[in-house]
Order: C-alpha cells, then sequence, then structure tokens
C-alpha cells in the first residue's frame, strides 16, 4: 500500500472512488452524483485543486491502484479540514480510513495545522460516528446545495473551543462571531457570524484582518471584505447560504 499526493492522471480513479464512495455512504440519487462530481472533481477543478498550495489530496494507492483518497484545505492559518474521506466500497473494512486520516493529519501538520477540522454530511452515520469516535466535538453546520437540493453537513473539531464573541452590528443590534467556526482567505481566517449565542441561525462572516463585518456572498460562495479585499473562496463548489 502506498500513500502519496495525487497527480492528474489519478482523475479517473479520483472520479470512479468518489462515485463508488458516494453511493455507498449517501442517500443521494445518481442525478446528484454525477453532478458532485462533475463539480468537484472534473479535470479543471481538479487541476486547480492540485495547483493551490492551502489544498491537500492525497491516495491510497493497492497494487497500482487508487482506492481511497482525502481531500482537504488549510481553511485558517493554523487550522486544517478534511473535507473527504473517500474509500472504495470493495475495500471497506480494511483500515484505510484510519490509516489515510493519520496521514492527512501528518501532512496538514507539516503545512502549519496545529488544528485539525472535518466536514460530514448529516445522514452519512459512519462518516459522523468515524469523527466522534475520534473525540471530535460537533461544532456546527453547515448548508450545501449539490444538484439543486440543500443537505445539512456536520462540521466538528478536536480543537479546544474558544466560544462566540459578542459585537454590535449597527444594522441589525448584537451578533456573535465564533472562534471555532472560520474558513480560509486570501488574507487572514473569515468566523463565521451567527445571530444567536446558540442557535446556528447564520448572519454572516467576520474579517479578522481588518475585524470588519462581510455579509456579501454571490451565488458560487464567494465573499470578498469591502474595507481590505480579504477574499474568502468556497471550500468547494456549493451554494452556501448565509
Amino acid at each position: 500500500m502506498d500513500i502519496r499526493t495525487a497527480e492528474p492522471a489519478d482523475g479517473p480513479a479520483i472520479r470512479d472512488v468518489a462515485r463508488r464512495s458516494l453511493q455507498a455512504s449517501y442517500s443521494l440519487g445518481p442525478q446528484a452524483i454525477n453532478s458532485a462530481i462533475e463539480e468537484w472533481y472534473d479535470e479543471q477543478r481538479l487541476a486547480e485543486t492540485l495547483a493551490d498550495e492551502g489544498r491537500l489530496l492525497l491516495v491510497v494507492e493497492r497494487d497500482e491502484q487508487v482506492v481511497s483518497f482525502s481531500e482537504s484545505v488549510l481553511s485558517a492559518e493554523d487550522t486544517g479540514t478534511l473535507l473527504w474521506i473517500h474509500v472504495d466500497p470493495a475495500h471497506r473494512g480494511e483500515g484505510l480510513a484510519s490509516t489515510l486520516f493519520d496521514a492527512t493529519r501528518t501532512h496538514l501538520e507539516d503545512r502549519g495545522a496545529a488544528h485539525l477540522r472535518g466536514r460530514v454530511l448529516e445522514d452519512n452515520v459512519e462518516g459522523n460516528t468515524f469523527y466522534t469516535e475520534r473525540g471530535f466535538a460537533h461544532v456546527g453546520t453547515e448548508q450545501v446545495e449539490i444538484d439543486g437540493r440543500t443537505y445539512v453537513e456536520n462540521i466538528y473539531s478536536e480543537a479546544e473551543q474558544q466560544g462566540r464573541e459578542p459585537i454590535d452590528d449597527e444594522s441589525n443590534g448584537t451578533v456573535y462571531v465564533d472562534h471555532d467556526a472560520h474558513e480560509r482567505g486570501s488574507i487572514a481566517p473569515f468566523h463565521v457570524v451567527f445571530t444567536d449565542e446558540e442557535d446556528d441561525d447564520k448572519y454572516g462572516y467576520f474579517c479578522s484582518n481588518c475585524k470588519t463585518l462581510a455579509n456579501a456572498m454571490d451565488s458560487m460562495g464567494r465573499i470578498e471584505c469591502d474595507n481590505c479585499g480579504n477574499v474568502r473562496r468556497p471550500l468547494r463548489w456549493d451554494a452556501a447560504y448565509l
């Protein structure tokens, strides 16, 4: 078994493993799965991912065949976010997910990540259990759109929780900056902002570079801070909502 960084030539195998994994783990229809594969792992998107120093795609190769892969990103200066671990159903039960998880953690730490987060769709029971069994805490949710349908994605973290800080917004009074939920920005991380100290009603984002609120998001999930130009690009394509 060999674990290595993905290469452009791995594209067909990565798409095949992702398709088989999604079919086995999620209640997604064939059209939704095909749309997701095309959006996330087509040749152009895969090339962009491999060229991005803040992203990491590792593959597990057995007998010269890719049977598993992980996709992750440095979502903040010291935080790595594991987006997917896909294992071909024919090779499940062999410990590949755990081995790949450990390898991904090591690679992210080598790139400066001191904390690790994971994201998994709510209806993937095995995926959610994978994180809770490793001591990760559920810290929030996101909405992702796949083929026109909205799904809930759970977010897990192993880092010590810092909680939400109240700040005043001129338009809507007090809102809450979540220091445990953040996304990678071009200059500094964006923290998720909620309307309530406890609920998951999302208000927008907080630019940690200039300490201002940033609420304008385009249809592709891109946010740009009007004050300093810090840009948040989506971790993967989705129609994320504020």
